[in-house]
């Protein structure tokens, strides 16, 4: 072999092997991108559910692209409209670096939440984000699926209040649940993990 055959040859190994590094790794370092991270967590999975347009959707349907999805509902006093608006700031801030990605807004309160009000409900926040509810027992299968707690508070026919849990979880429509984020967590560090799990799928 001669000096030059030799070096194309190791010279193409490299890249070789810095491809699949990339591949392998690249990939590997998508768990780094968060500041929470749940080890072997089985969260999400099949729903059928109601668009604020009263079109039956499943989770194939809304998930696309990286989604943001949050349970609540409607008539929550404080805690809903702060996570919706971080959440659809967040979509704001990541289509102006080119990222895209969709908030989603699906009810615990089916009683109250029609698909009408739940598609009139979150206009309030972004025209990008989709509003779900359904059938009791629809709503319920959901909430399971991504382990949301939620439950009434008290027995005001009218008035009540939800109990309910406050994550928002990061789903990729290839490989579904990335992350899920807390309160506390602001537009901006939302979306910078997102830009980070797009970059690194």
């Amino acid at each position: 072999m001669t000096r030059t055959t030799a070096l194309l040859a190791g010279t193409a190994l490299l890249a070789l092997l810095g491809g699949t590094y990339a591949l392998t790794m690249g990939r590997a370092d998508a768990t780094s991108c968060f500041t929470s991270t749940v080890a072997g967590a089985d969260i999400g999975g099949p729903f059928t559910l109601v668009d604020g347009t009263e079109v039956t959707v499943t989770d194939a349907d809304v998930i696309t692209e990286p989604t943001l999805i949050y349970f609540g509902y409607s008539f929550c006093p404080d805690v809903c409209p702060i996570d919706n608006a971080r959440n659809a700031q967040a979509v704001d801030l990541l289509a102006e670096d080119g990222y895209s990605a969709t908030p989603v807004f699906v009810t615990v309160d089916p009683e109250r939440d029609t698909p009408e009000v739940v598609g009139a409900y979150v206009q309030n926040f972004s025209d990008k984000m989709i509003g779900l509810s359904g059938s009791p027992e629809q709503v319920k299968a959901a909430a399971d699926a991504y382990r949301v707690s939620y439950s009434r508070a008290d027995a005001d026919p009218d008035f009540y209040l939800v109990n309910h849990s406050v994550f928002t979880y990061l789903m990729m429509p290839e490989t579904g649940f990335a992350t899920f984020f807390r309160r506390d967590e602001t537009p901006e560090q939302v979306a910078a993990q997102v830009a980070c799990a797009i970059e690194a799928a």
